[in-house]
C-alpha cells in the first residue's frame, strides 16, 4: 500500500515547494537532505524515511502528518473542514500556532455540540445573549486589594 504512494509523495512535495516559491536547492539547504535525494525523491524514485519527511515537513512550514499521510505511513484521517484546511495550509504560520488555532476551533466545535448549537443555512452558529448582563459581572471594588 505504501509503494504505491511513493510517485505521489514525490508529487506532492513538489506542489507545496512550488507554493512556498522556494527551490529546489532552497528546500534541500533548509531541509538538511542533499539537492540529489531531494530531487530523488521528488520524482518518485526515492521512497523517503518518517525522518526525512520530517525535515522535509519541517522545511516546507507544513505539517509533517500531511506528508505521513501522503506516504502511506498514517491513515487519512476524517476530512478537514475549509477552516481546518485553511489553518493547515497557511504558509506564514509556525506549526505550534497551527496546532494551537486547530485545538481551539476543536474545542468550540465541542462546545456548540454539546449546547446543541446549530447553526442554520442563513444564520451564525451563536447563542442568543440577552442584554448586556450576559457580558460578566462588574468589577466594583476591586480596586481595595492589597
Amino acid at each position: 500500500m505504501a509503494s504505491s504512494k511513493v510517485g505521489s509523495i514525490g508529487e506532492y512535495i513538489r506542489e507545496q515547494r512550488t507554493r512556498a516559491k522556494i527551490s529546489l536547492r532552497q528546500l534541500a539547504d533548509v531541509s538538511g537532505i542533499s539537492n540529489p535525494y531531494l530531487s530523488q525523491i521528488e520524482r518518485g524514485l526515492r521512497k523517503p524515511s518518517a525522518e526525512i519527511l520530517q525535515q522535509i515537513a519541517k522545511g516546507l512550514r507544513i505539517s509533517a502528518e500531511a506528508l505521513y499521510v501522503q506516504a502511506g505511513i498514517l491513515e487519512d484521517r476524517e476530512a478537514d473542514t475549509d477552516v481546518q484546511a485553511a489553518v493547515r495550509a497557511d504558509l506564514v504560520l509556525t506549526e505550534r500556532q497551527k496546532q494551537v488555532l486547530l485545538d481551539i476551533y476543536a474545542s468550540f466545535l465541542k462546545e456548540n455540540e454539546a449546547g446543541g448549537v446549530v447553526a442554520g443555512p442563513d444564520e451564525p452558529a451563536m447563542p442568543e445573549q440577552t442584554g448586556p448582563e450576559q457580558a460578566g459581572p462588574e468589577r466594583k471594588g476591586r480596586e481595595e486589594v492589597g
